[in-house]
């Protein structure tokens, strides 16, 4: 039998590189990247065509709700508000089942695979309602589906704290039980000050990150921003806090934007936007001109905030729509706040990719030595890729294909 020894396990060639004008060959050894040369000439147990494609390191979720996806058929949609959605998810979450919730966020889970996701962080709500059994069942969809896609928990308290002491306890528990981190909600707990205070005491007990739901409305004078601004420099926890929505900042004169971005930036506090939600529970009480209701993110990270842009929820009362792509979330986001130069598409794929990945603390590059998790776009550039709604074609983690959806074939008709 002939040695292996020196083979590369695959080599993937003739794609693009952001930023490589030539197309490149990369070469994958033992989970990891072990060359990216053009024409690479070398041997391989495996060889496969890129074709063109963008190769880049693939999506990352920030802010997802796997445990309440895909529950339309159990709740109504009337006023189409927040309050309504959270409402209509407490009743519908007390008839969770461990099996329910793990068939649904797997349903999530394989659709994010597909369109090129390899990272998020999802919200599991834990509460005496829920019980457990949300919790129990996205940790073993962590675990199933850790060969394609690497997924954090976020214990989180949806629908208060000082008004249930029980769920101060149960996420106690969680964070000893396998969540990686703790979320909160200010704005649905009678004492939202007090709320940020106990968040930040279970974070600092367990040593781990927050992620907080913040100012859900459209009220520039209504805020708990400056709590949680405050008690993350109290605490020392710079860079190990993140807030979602702040819808409340697209109300705002961009002078005030820009001054609260660059208290956060101070404070090294992420914000994270998702805009189908945002779109959709914003602005209901205008029958014209209605408002966005979208934080404008680019004007918050061009403050130097480490910003994203993600899913959120998928066909429930909060987003009855959604197919976990965040490409074409990317794209929503850029038509929203109208942007159309090359440099502000580009950071729009960042708040997908790299920028999210900060976010999350994680590595994410594709460097020789680095981990051989990547997707391939059917596209020349990441700036094309927001424009176009790029489709993925193929991912692998550590070397390994996690989802191949081939490329696109037209049969068209020979002329006579």
């Amino acid at each position: 039998m002939a040695s292996t020894e020196g083979i590369f396990d695959l080599i993937i060639r003739n794609v693009r590189l952001e930023k490589q004008e030539t197309l490149t060959d990369i070469a994958i050894r033992d989970g990891r990247i072990a060359a990216i040369e053009p024409a690479f000439r070398c041997e391989a147990l495996e060889n496969i065509d890129g074709g063109g494609a963008l190769a880049f390191p693939g999506f990352v979720d920030t802010h997802v709700h796997l445990d309440k996806a895909c529950i339309l058929d159990r709740c109504s949609i009337c006023e189409g508000s927040l309050a309504e959605a959270v409402r209509e998810t407490a009743k519908a979450k007390a008839g969770f089942t461990e099996g329910d919730v793990y068939d649904r966020a797997a349903r999530i889970v394989e659709k994010a695979i597909t369109h090129g996701t390899v990272r998020m962080r999802s919200f599991v709500e834990i509460d005496p309602r829920a019980g457990f059994r949300s919790f129990e069942a996205i940790k073993r969809i962590r675990a199933d589906y850790a060969f394609a896609i690497d997924i954090e928990i976020c214990a989180f308290a949806q629908e208060g704290l000082t008004n249930e002491p029980q769920t101060l306890h149960m996420l106690d528990q969680a964070l000893s039980d396998g969540a990686d981190l703790v979320g909160g909600c200010p704005y649905t707990d009678p004492d939202p000050f007090r709320h940020v205070d106990m968040i930040f005491d279970l974070a600092v007990k367990h040593g781990v990150a927050i992620d907080f739901h913040l100012d859900f409305d459209l009220d520039p004078g209504h805020t708990n921003l400056p709590a949680v601004v405050a008690a993350t420099e109290r605490h020392g926890w710079q860079g190990r806090v993140a807030i979602g929505h702040v819808t409340n900042l697209s109300a705002m004169p961009l002078a005030d934007v820009v001054t609260i971005a660059d208290r956060l930036a101070k404070a090294r506090i992420a914000l994270t936007v998702l805009p189908a939600t945002d779109l959709f529970l914003n602005g209901r009480g205008h029958d014209l001109l209605v408002p966005r209701g979208v934080a404008p993110a680019h004007v918050v990270a061009g403050r130097g905030v480490v910003t994203s842009i993600a899913t959120n929820n998928v066909m429930n009362p909060f987003t009855p729509y959604g197919d976990s792509s965040l490409v074409r979330m990317a794209n929503l986001y850029a038509n929203i706040a109208q942007l159309s130069r090359d440099e502000d598409i580009a950071s729009v794929f960042e708040m997908v990719g790299h920028s999210a990945a900060r976010q999350l603390g994680t590595p994410y590059g594709m460097s020789v030595g680095d981990d051989a998790t990547f997707v391939l776009l059917d596209t020349t550039s990441s700036i094309a890729a927001v424009r176009e709604i790029a489709r993925p074609i193929a991912g692998w983690k550590n070397g390994r294909m996690s989802f191949d959806n081939g490329r696109p074939r037209i049969h068209k008709m020979a002329l006579r």
